[in-house]
């Protein structure tokens, strides 16, 4: 009769810790794409813990134990890992919360942890005990990140929709852009992959005092520089649900609420119209993009006034526009961890 509590080291038990973390932080990420830096600290305190207590472990062993059972690994997840984190986080290909992920994972994971249950010995294809683990969870990561696009792709042809950035998005209705994350992808000129980011919107809302529907009800006028309110508003930093005014919590998340894009319409943005803010609106400033940009603390997401410009002229006219998810690369990230655990190295699996 095999014992039913998994068998494993106790800094590998430990570890299973991360699991649940990593599960919270990619559901809360695909909603709100907004992950307080504070999650990562006390991850990061047993990480740190549980390297120095296997390699302690290790070196009192000596031998095999401490060079390729622990050193190697080790060395390589903190600097092979660590660097690729970084340099992916620094060319843009993903944020801020899913660098501090691989990370920790770079820390958490530097050796191939094991666990024996009813008999059976978890992961069933064991990496080589000298690739670090936390490569082994990247690499899985990557693949299921890969795999997204050809997701998006047979969803939309499997409902007819036939396009050139069907690998990436899909439409969305007007009235659902405002709770939704991603980025326009779509201009006054057609298809784009680099359309307005819908944080950015919503900054831009918020600043008016104005919702997307009173944009629609009247373009010609809002889209005049001279209908800028005389007091802006917060912007705040475009989450789906912000309170206005709040401080931020950490690198990339804001203290949220319950309120929405709709309700936190000015109701007096009517009586704004006319009004002249800061510098005296610019005629030649349609939509007054130039004026929101140069008022607010920072950047919106990167975003240009061309391109606020061309995502406003396109939402109030449309009734549907193709919106990238952009999905959280947490998503693959938790993934690729849970079949790591479970299974092992996916890349090492289809080579060998």
């Amino acid at each position: 009769m095999y014992d039913l509590v998994a068998v494993a080291s106790t800094p590998d038990l430990l570890r299973l810790v991360a699991v649940p973390v990593f599960a919270w932080a990619a559901v809360r990420d695909v909603k709100t794409r907004r992950i307080s830096s504070d999650v990562w600290i006390p991850l990061s305190v047993l990480a740190l813990a549980l390297f120095l207590w296997e390699g302690t472990v290790a070196y009192r062993a000596g031998g095999l134990a401490w060079t390729q059972e622990f050193l190697v690994p080790a060395t390589m997840s903190l600097g092979v890992v660590v660097p690729l984190a970084y340099l992916f986080w620094w060319f843009g290909g993903y944020g801020g919360a899913d660098a501090k992920a691989l990370l920790v994972i770079a820390l958490l994971f530097p050796t191939v942890p094991t666990y024996t249950l009813v008999g059976v010995t978890f992961p069933f294809a064991t990496p080589d005990l000298l690739t670090p683990f936390s490569l082994t969870i990247l690499t899985n990561a990557v693949i299921f990140g890969a795999a997204l696009p050809l997701v998006l792709a047979v969803r939309n042809a499997a409902a007819g929709r036939f396009d050139r950035v069907m690998i990436v998005g899909w439409p969305t209705h007007w009235r659902e852009v405002g709770a939704t994350h991603g980025r326009l992808l779509e201009t006054p000129e057609g298809r784009t992959r680099r359309g307005l980011d819908l944080d950015a919107l919503r900054m831009y809302l918020r600043w008016r005092g104005l919702d997307l529907e009173t944009l629609r009800r009247d373009p010609d006028t809002y889209r005049d520089p001279a209908s800028l309110p005389a007091e802006p508003n917060p912007p705040t930093d475009g989450a789906v649900h912000a309170v206005v005014g709040a401080e931020t919590a950490g690198d990339d998340e804001p203290q949220t609420g319950s309120t929405s894009l709709e309700s936190q319409a000015a109701p007096a943005a009517e009586s704004d119209q006319g009004g002249t803010r800061g510098p005296a609106a610019d005629p030649a400033d349609p939509w007054g993009a130039e004026a929101f940009l140069a008022d607010i603390e920072g950047t919106a997401y990167g975003t240009d006034p061309d391109t606020l410009r061309g995502g406003l002229e396109v939402l109030t006219s449309a009734e549907r526009v193709w919106v990238s998810p952009g999905t959280p690369f947490l998503v693959p990230v938790f993934v690729g961890l849970l079949v790591a655990l479970v299974y092992g190295d996916l890349l090492l699996s289809a080579v060998v």
